[in-house]
């Protein structure tokens, strides 16, 4: 049987080109970065270029990106070294209800220590309003923390706006840019934005290496302690062939590739849904009608579970997702389709993330609006005969 990855949102496989770099780097420049001996040398020469690429990629400066294992220590970085910086200043932090959990996780800790966290709503485009994000700025905001792209229903939030609405206030501006980035043009500087993460296995590159940017105004103190790696931000030795890879992940998502990307995915996103209703299959696109992060399609599919599609779809060679894939292990409810339709919604327990990678093919497409097909008619005839 043929298995086909339609979960590009959870991780996506390493391109040749990253694991060739990779493979020789482990090979010729296996020193260590922080030693002054040749070796390190040429460790650090890797560090340095690498970080450049990166820094291009979202036009900041080298200075200004800390290497880390991922977005989840860059979110929790941003958020609790923010909070023990800043706490005389203010104790308001501003997000959202739809952020990942490594973002929403520091947020309930901090609630713990006395910080005023607010969960801005989101309308059923999994989208806030500025109005509510206005009227919650107050001077003892210290930071907006509010992600780019959401990672289950596709949601691209207004960055450019929500960047000048904070500009003005006294806070600094975070923003979890996991699922934008390498699809997406990110411009810290034009988006006055202050925080940023991103991990690289989300563009093909190696897991456990990520960045967080931080504007070079802002000297947070270190989140890990112990050697003085990373400008003293950061410490533990550098994983230069990761690094290396990362930074080759980016080199190849040229302009001409991202284009064709987005064209591709919206394409297969047409293909899905035309094959769908031509099927007569009862359904409904969540966060239908927002600006979306172009690979994730999220679908209602009326009638039959989440679990009962997961599991069925598996059974016939297909990996898609419930939700974000932090937490589909645990069948728990998706807090982002809870935010958008409320508990009682029935969207809640009967829809299922598709997202589309560098692999996916239209055939990859069709055979999966087949199979998703057959399930659906299979087991509402089921439910029917049960009466």
């Amino acid at each position: 049987m043929k298995h086909i990855y339609l979960d590009n949102a959870a991780t996506t496989p390493m391109a040749p080109e990253v694991i060739a770099t990779m493979t020789e780097q482990m090979q010729a420049d296996f020193g260590n970065a922080s030693s002054t001996h040749y070796f390190g040398r040429q460790a650090h020469t890797v560090l340095d270029t690498s970080r450049h690429t990166l820094a291009q990629s979202i036009h900041a400066k080298d200075n200004e990106l800390i290497l880390t294992s991922g977005a989840t220590e860059s979110n929790n970085t941003a958020i609790l070294q923010t909070a023990k910086l800043r706490a005389k200043e203010g104790k308001r932090i501003i997000t959202t209800a739809i952020e990942h959990h490594s973002v929403l996780k520091p947020m309930a800790y901090l609630e713990t220590q006395g910080f005023d966290v607010i969960y801005l709503p989101v309308n059923e485009q999994g989208v806030i309003d500025l109005a509510d994000l206005k009227a919650a700025l107050t001077p003892e905001t210290i930071l907006v923390s509010i992600m780019m792209g959401n990672n289950e229903v596709g949601s691209h939030m207004p960055i450019h706006e929500i960047g000048e609405l904070v500009r003005d206030s006294n806070a600094w501006f975070h923003t979890d840019a996991t699922q934008t980035y390498g699809l997406l043009d990110i411009d810290v500087q034009a988006d006055n934005i202050d925080l940023l993460a991103v991990s690289a296995h989300k563009i093909n590159g190696p897991k456990q290496i990520g960045f967080l940017y931080v504007n070079d105004a802002i000297h947070l103190p270190s989140f890990v302690l112990g050697g003085e790696q990373e400008k003293k931000r950061r410490a533990g030795t550098e994983n230069v062939p990761a690094v290396a890879g990362f930074a080759k992940a980016v080199e190849l998502l040229t302009p001409a590739v991202k284009a064709d990307l987005q064209a591709r995915y919206a394409g297969f996103k047409q293909q899905l849904l035309a094959d769908l209703k031509a099927n007569d299959i009862d359904f409904a696109l969540n966060a239908e009608g927002a600006d979306q992060v172009g690979h994730v399609v999220n679908l209602w599919i009326k009638g039959v579970s989440t679990y009962v599609l997961q599991m069925n779809l598996d059974l016939a060679g297909f990996a898609i997702s419930g939700g974000s894939a932090c937490t589909a292990g645990d069948l728990e409810p998706s807090h982002v389709l809870i935010a958008m339709y409320g508990e009682d919604s029935p969207r809640v327990a009967e829809s299922i993330r598709i997202s589309f990678g560098h692999e996916t093919s239209s055939e990859d497409v069709a055979a999966f609006a087949e199979a998703l097909t057959k399930i659906v008619k299979r087991n509402l005839a089921k439910q029917a005969a049960k009466g």
